[in-house]
């Protein structure tokens, strides 16, 4: 993707110059404008250009994310929220330049109401590091996108991952958040209820908005009691058609599955490689269940069942933990080992969701079109819920490869949307995948920036992205 492909935002160098020199007097050493740092904080995950702010501000407090967007409103000026930059679909680029505002600072659990299974975090607190202060209450988050990401983050993105298929995503998972709004407004969403019927869900609005009516500084969550047992292991199958049809049954037929993932051939040859794993090089679906110790016995023999009746086998599983982290360590790398399977190329990381009884067609015809472009892309999905990701690997010297590669992104997006499905599970739309919102919402687009036109009338919050 080209700097000329993306969304232009035009700069304000007369209002990001004030704005430079007001936050450099009233931070100090905690704005930064130096090259590098700025780089930092644009996208550098995948081939999507670099486009860095003006400066970076370390924020440690919710008032001081007021003070900055007040700033950035008068003058004019983008703010580009940042959590761990670990997005994937250029959510942090600063098209227009202005002041990136890192939340890792935000990084305090506030509360942990164990009687109500939630608890109530900054915005910069981690995945792992909440998990960590939560070891001795017997509870747990179990969002898990595989990266260590900010929960800020991850209710920005709308994220979700390997667990989604049992406990949902970051939409059913927040229960509410403070955010600071383009006017440099403090907002609370909810209180600590489970449900309300008061008023527009402004929650569910704020996550999944990335950056772009608001900046997030802190979150509500619910938690989960940490399972008395958990099975798991890895189970071939002869084709990736067998593997989702499997899936597909499992689903079905209700047994309450907390991790099924899928890997294609090429990216399980990988993993075999990068994680010193005694497996086939074939496709293959790491399984999990969480349960009592019968349960997920009993589950984990009706899997095995279901993947013979589909040629699949053997279901080696296991209740060891130190086995199961080992397998699923190996899932976590599978973006570091598909990028040995040809060093030196950079990945084009892209991901759809179709409805589950459309996901063996999907993987199918996606394979096949990978095979006609010529192009060398492993397959990993979440597919206990049709989320499923493609890591395109190409030749960033070679414009032909990259025209071919993006060219099937754009039809992969097309035949998910085809088959009612949509061209993100997880990834989110940022720039990388502007041009698909309105083929998938139609008129729904329009509403959407109108929504926005009317929270952010200045467009300075997280400008050039969805929905613009």
């Amino acid at each position: 993707m080209a700097l000329s492909d993306l969304r232009r935002v035009e700069r304000n160098e007369e209002g990001i110059e004030k704005v430079l020199g007001i936050l450099k007097q009233r931070l100090g050493e905690r704005f930064q404008t130096g090259q590098t740092i700025r780089e930092q904080h644009a996208h550098t995950t995948t081939y999507i250009p670099n486009q860095p702010p003006d400066g970076v501000a370390f924020v440690e407090t919710a008032g001081e994310v007021q003070d900055i967007v007040r700033i950035c409103a008068e003058h004019r000026v983008p703010v580009i929220p940042y959590g761990t930059g670990t997005s994937l679909e250029g959510h942090v680029n600063a098209p227009g330049g202005g002041v990136s505002i890192d939340t890792s600072r935000l990084d305090k659990v506030l509360a942990v109401n164990a009687e109500d299974l939630d608890c109530t975090v900054e915005a910069g607190v981690t995945r792992e590091a909440l998990n960590r202060h939560l070891r001795d209450t017997g509870l747990f988050f179990p969002i898990d996108p595989g990266a260590n990401a900010s929960l800020g983050g991850m209710a920005s993105t709308r994220a979700s991952g390997t667990n989604a298929v049992r406990y949902g995503t970051m939409r059913e998972n927040v229960i509410g958040v403070t955010a600071v709004m383009a006017d440099g407004t403090l907002v609370k969403t909810g209180g600590r209820a489970r449900k309300s019927s008061s008023g527009y869900d402004l929650t569910r609005l704020l996550v999944g908005s990335e950056g772009t009516l608001g900046v997030i500084t802190s979150l509500t969550l619910k938690l989960y009691g940490i399972p008395q047992a958990i099975s798991g292991g890895v189970c071939p199958f002869p084709s990736v058609d067998a593997a989702c049809r499997a899936v597909i049954m499992t689903i079905q037929i209700g047994i309450p599955v907390a991790r099924i993932e899928l890997v294609n051939a090429l990216q399980m040859s990988a993993m075999i490689a990068y994680s010193k794993l005694d497996y086939p090089a074939s496709p293959c679906l790491f399984v999990e269940f969480h349960g009592t110790e019968a349960g997920v016995k009993e589950q984990a023999e009706m899997f095995g069942e279901i993947a013979a009746e589909h040629g699949g086998g053997p279901f080696l599983w296991t209740s060891v933990a130190e086995e199961r982290a080992r397998l699923w360590k190996a899932r976590h790398d599978a973006y570091w080992a598909s990028l040995t399977i040809r060093p030196g190329a950079k990945g084009l990381s892209t991901d759809v969701c179709v409805p589950i009884s459309r996901l063996a067609d999907c993987i199918a015809e996606t394979e096949a079109d990978i095979a006609e472009s010529g192009l060398v892309a492993p397959i990993i999905g979440h597919v206990g819920d049709g989320n499923f990701h493609v890591l395109v690997l190409m030749n960033m010297d070679d414009p032909a490869e990259i025209e071919r590669a993006e060219s099937f992104v754009q039809r992969l997006n097309a035949r998910a949307i085809a088959m009612d499905g949509t061209c993100t599970g997880e990834h989110g739309i940022g720039q990388g995948k502007l041009a698909f919102l309105e083929r998938e919402h139609g008129a729904g687009a329009a509403v959407m920036r109108s929504i926005k036109a009317a929270l952010d009338p200045l467009n300075i919050m997280n400008p050039g992205k969805m929905p613009g």
